[in-house]
């Protein structure tokens, strides 16, 4: 007689790619589809990695053209990222470098990368969106950040309550009036300049005084039946969230270095040069030889990353002992 095959939730094989899935978490995150002979099939990245990959073995929607490579999948691995747009610019990072067989754009998602411009001039003070740093402009610049539009709303809420543009030494007449009715005057402009500023670095009491602003004057305006208002609104909101957060795979520096986690015999290797996340390696190691890659600690921002992907790596390189524990976890709290 045959033994009984193990299987997960649903009748789906123990230590299948399908069955990975249900390990991911509901994070924000790139994945990664491998062939048997271990050859890379396809990248993507998810604002829910469980979600987005057991969604490979369900209805693919409008990717139908990848529903040939999905019975070719025998292995699935996955980075967990601080935020959405992190994960957004860690896919377009590894696909530049390079570009997977069923992968169609080396930039993933077709998001424009755009910097924002904060001027601190008498004359002309003010935050724009603009597509790149300036040679020799001494204004300073934020960034690089990935969406134009997404990023354009952020400005705009940022300018909603915290009118910098209008502080400057010599504003026409129309601009005159507007400074007054928003209380803007170039007394104010260091300060208004030190909020800005404080709200791009991505200072939380910061970011969280000027969420409380726009979300209090969105309620108002849908109390008083302003829809369209109220919803431009909440998309500046959004648009916010985007770009306040953690989001350390693309930097302005051009830094080189490598982030090294090991987690029950995975080590995971992240690859930085000039500024950005391009590299994402995984292989067998065992501690002692672990030891002279974790020797040198990664710098504090990069600490956890690195620590909960090894972790992540190795319990889809041992799906089978992952749900078993899991099983097991459940029967107990029956």
């Amino acid at each position: 007689m045959a033994a009984a095959r193990e299987t997960g939730p649903g009748d789906i094989p123990a230590g299948s790619p399908r069955a990975a899935a249900a390990l991911l978490p509901l994070a924000p995150g790139v994945y990664r589809f491998r062939a048997a002979a271990g050859g890379a099939l396809y990248l993507g990245r998810a604002t829910s990695l469980r979600r987005r990959v057991a969604s490979y073995w369900g209805d693919l929607g409008d990717r139908r053209h990848l529903a040939a490579m999905v019975p070719r999948i025998a292995q699935v691995e996955a980075v967990v990222c601080d935020s959405a747009h992190e994960a957004a610019w860690l896919e377009r990072n590894l696909l530049q470098c390079r570009l997977p067989p069923w992968n169609r754009s080396p930039n993933g998602g077709q998001e424009a990368e755009v910097w924002i411009r904060l001027s601190e001039s008498e004359r002309t003070p003010g935050i724009t969106v603009t597509r790149e740093p300036a040679s020799g402009d001494p204004s300073r610049y934020f960034g690089p950040y990935l969406g134009g539009q997404k990023v354009r709303d952020a400005v705009c809420g940022l300018a909603r309550v915290l009118p910098l543009g209008y502080t400057g030494s010599r504003p026409g007449g129309a601009e005159r009036e507007m400074a007054r009715v928003r209380g803007a005057s170039p007394g104010v402009r260091a300060g208004l300049t030190r909020a800005v500023t404080a709200v791009l670095e991505r200072d939380p009491a910061a970011v969280a005084a000027l969420r409380a602003e726009l979300s209090g004057r969105r309620d108002a305006a849908a109390a008083r039946l302003a829809f369209e208002f109220a919803a431009r609104l909440q998309a500046e909101l959004d648009a916010l969230d985007w770009i306040t957060g953690e989001q350390k795979v693309a930097r302005q520096d051009r830094a080189d270095f490598d982030v090294h986690g090991w987690a029950d015999g995975v080590l995971v290797r992240f690859e930085v040069r000039a500024g950005r996340l391009c590299g994402w390696r995984l292989r067998g190691c065992g501690p002692a030889a672990a030891r002279r890659y974790l020797a040198e600690p990664p710098p504090p921002a990069w600490a956890d990353f690195a620590r909960r992907n090894a972790e992540l790596a190795a319990r889809l390189r041992s799906p089978r002992a992952e749900l078993a524990a899991r099983l097991k976890k459940g029967k107990g709290a029956e």
